[in-house]
């Protein structure tokens, strides 16, 4: 017998799992991977990621003490980042903005909303943080020039719907 608190658990890692292929077969531009991924499982390293988050919200704000919040009462954390590419590309001088960090950046994008796309379909509620992404990168969690971090829960009711801003 499997109690639910087991099933549950295991069905996030291999949600978290799951999210990471999607991540990683979600569409690129120019056919180039510079996607990253890790996923948290453990309490300690969820922990660890958290108090980081309470450190950085004394710069960068109080959002950051809120989502330590989400992150601590989280399951799992999955964590994607991506690696700003150059193909050696001379930008033309018509254009104001770098297409090989464009495309660096639109490929993270894809690849987060893929990501969630497969745990909601898999019924595990998540939010994409840039606070979490901040926090991973400073604790070099991954080898990535921009992180965000989706957050895992499976309760009666989605931990990340009514957050609220910390007391001052």
């Amino acid at each position: 017998m499997i109690d639910e608190k087991s099933a549950i658990s295991e069905a996030v890692r291999v949600v978290a799992e799951l999210m990471v292929a999607s991540a990683k077969t979600a569409p690129k531009a120019r056919g180039v991977d510079n996607v990253v991924s890790v996923v948290l499982t453990s309490r300690e390293e969820i922990e660890a990621l958290a108090r980081r988050m309470e450190e950085l919200a004394e710069i960068h704000g109080d959002f950051f003490r809120r989502d330590a919040e989400s992150v601590r009462n989280s399951d799992a954390v999955v964590i994607i980042g991506c690696k700003i590419t150059s193909l050696g590309l001379r930008k033309p001088e018509t254009l104001k903005f770098d297409p090989d960090y464009v495309n660096s950046v639109v490929n993270l994008g894809i690849a987060l909303g893929s990501a969630v796309k497969t745990a909601s379909l898999l019924n595990v509620d998540n939010r994409i943080m840039y606070s979490v992404g901040v926090a991973a990168l400073e604790l070099k969690l991954l080898d990535a020039d921009i992180a965000y971090g989706i957050p895992l829960s499976v309760r009666s009711k989605n931990i990340y719907f009514d957050r609220v801003w910390p007391r001052k």
